[in-house]
């Protein structure tokens, strides 16, 4: 029998490894999670990209650990599928968790997988998408994790502002893998089934004596509506995919580049009369802002971030004029409108991510002014509500206004004014633009006249009415400058892309070098 090399067996040998390899922790597992009503993780890379288009990297790395009879346990891939393929026709690196191997456990191949697609995706300026299904570190591999999961961190953070990073939850995510989630630009959660947390439920009960549920803390609601970790939710993988592959349609393809600009048929100059019925005159009354983006909006198309999350502030991408563009927006229905903590935080994330990567910002502003209270302060509001301010100066991308209705104290510049750096300003006929509101501003300015009064209320009244014509007005601010156009709401869309179209090529003269800024986080 000849030793000699044959084409058919090593070409044989070569099939049954990459066979075995799609096998990930065996048939009986992958049906399991099937049905469970759950994609595989082979099958949720199948799903997301263009037919045929994946290509695999490193199917065959397996772990050299020989501890803990792990020497019995290889399996090829080790955990996690690597490599590129186009999604709606661009170029993305994509790796996913395979929990059938040893849990989608991350030790020293399994992460050094990770590190060269999240390395390749900054070197090639591509988008990457991690889809996360793992109990975290391999204790079995000890001190090897430093490397797996630390390294991840590391490239992480390198890739950001440089290139989109989409990071899914899809099973467990759990522990190093959590940290790695949140250094990314956007985090999807699927609802059933996935939980997000750095120490689970049952170290928990041993260290603090608290029980708990997974659900409770580390499922989609927990982090999309109390911690505001996760940005976007989803009812089962697919979807979860979907949304994927719908935001990246508003993200560019790295910092260099524009995000994709669609064939626009809405009219550009479409008017809007029915903003004045969604938007109450009385200041009191309450509406949803959400209805006034839907008009203005390319075809009423919204894409919405952390919607369940400090719902005071509103936050999403919307073509207008064909163009992306962030929206942060106060919502009156929640908190009256008003900038908290939570809030600030949410606005101020959006805005450098938008900054991050080119797209341009439009503020619609009706605010009464920061959450008053013991509480809020003692959160630290102040530091809160700086990352805005620091958020909407770092931003050279163009930057617009429209005030609808309010702005008054602290809130002006944390919603968007010239002097910290917004390039248009409109406001409505109805807009009431001040640092204290007229009630406050007549107690403190006519005081000594209110105390010796024969009629005190009516002075007041008296004195409330004119200081609201005389200086709560948008013509007051469009006297000093404060504001570029007093406009009718219905050319309110009209206005706006005429000033993307004025920015497009918007250029700020070079700031004062430094290493960066350091932002009061």
């Amino acid at each position: 029998m000849s030793d000699e090399k044959t084409w058919e067996a090593e070409l044989a040998k070569l099939r049954a490894m990459e066979d075995e390899a799609r096998q990930g922790g065996g048939k009986e597992r992958l049906q399991k999670q099937r049905d469970s009503g759950r994609l595989t993780a082979r099958e949720r890379i199948d799903y997301l990209l263009d037919p045929k288009s994946f290509v695999e990297l490193n199917m065959l790395a397996e772990h050299q650990c020989h501890d803990f009879g792990m020497e019995k346990k290889k399996y090829l891939g080790d955990g996690v599928i690597t490599g590129h393929g186009t999604l709606r026709g661009r170029r993305v690196f994509v790796y996913s968790e395979d929990e059938t191997v040893l849990g989608g456990s991350v030790g020293k191949a399994h992460g050094a997988k990770i590190h060269g697609i999240l390395r390749m995706a900054r070197e090639t300026r591509v988008p990457v998408v991690c889809l996360n299904a793992s109990g975290g570190a391999r204790i079995q591999e000890g001190m090897d994790n430093v490397f797996g999961i630390t390294g991840m961190f590391y490239q992480n953070t390198l890739n950001s502002g440089v290139v989109p990073q989409i990071s899914a939850i899809m099973g467990a995510c759990t522990g190093g893998n959590a940290y790695s989630s949140a250094l990314c630009d956007f985090i999807v959660q699927v609802k059933k089934g996935s939980y997000l947390f750095i120490t689970g439920p049952a170290v928990i009960k041993e260290v603090t004596g608290e029980e708990v549920s997974f659900d409770e803390l580390g499922g989609a609601r927990a982090h999309s509506a109390v911690s505001g970790v996760v940005h976007l939710t989803a009812e089962d993988d697919r979807e979860c995919l979907d949304i994927i592959a719908r935001l990246l349609d508003y993200l560019p393809q790295n910092n260099q580049d524009r995000p994709p600009v669609r064939p626009c048929s809405d009219p550009v100059d479409r008017e809007l009369p029915e903003l004045t019925d969604i938007v109450p005159i009385t200041m009191s009354k309450n509406y949803d802002v959400k209805k006034i983006i839907g008009a203005l909006a390319d075809e009423g198309d919204f894409f919405e971030i952390q919607k369940a999350f400090a719902r005071n502030l509103v936050v999403g991408f919307a073509r207008l004029g064909g163009q992306v563009t962030g929206i942060v927006a106060n919502n009156p229905k929640f908190l009256g409108g008003c900038l908290d903590i939570n809030s600030a935080d949410k606005a101020a994330r959006f805005i450098r991510t938008c900054d991050a990567f080119n797209i341009a910002l439009l503020s619609l502003v009706d605010v009464p002014g920061f959450l008053p209270g013991v509480r809020q302060e003692h959160a630290g509001i102040i530091r809160h509500g700086a990352k805005m301010l620091y958020a909407w100066t770092e931003a050279t991308v163009p930057k617009i206004a429209v005030i609808m209705r309010k702005m008054y104290g602290g809130a002006i510049p944390a919603m968007g004014v010239h002097e910290i750096g917004f390039d248009q300003v409109y406001a409505w006929p109805s807009a009431e633009m001040q640092m204290v509101g007229a009630e406050p501003a007549v107690r403190i300015l006519y005081r000594r006249e209110l105390d010796s009064a024969a009629d005190e209320k009516a002075l007041f009244d008296r004195k409330v009415r004119e200081y609201r014509d005389t200086y709560l007005t948008p013509y007051h601010s469009s006297s000093r400058s404060i504001i570029d156009a007093v406009i009718h709401p219905k050319d309110t869309r009209r206005m706006i892309i005429s000033a993307l179209q004025m920015l497009e090529n918007k250029t700020e003269p070079s700031r004062a070098q430094r290493k960066h800024g350091n932002i009061p986080l």
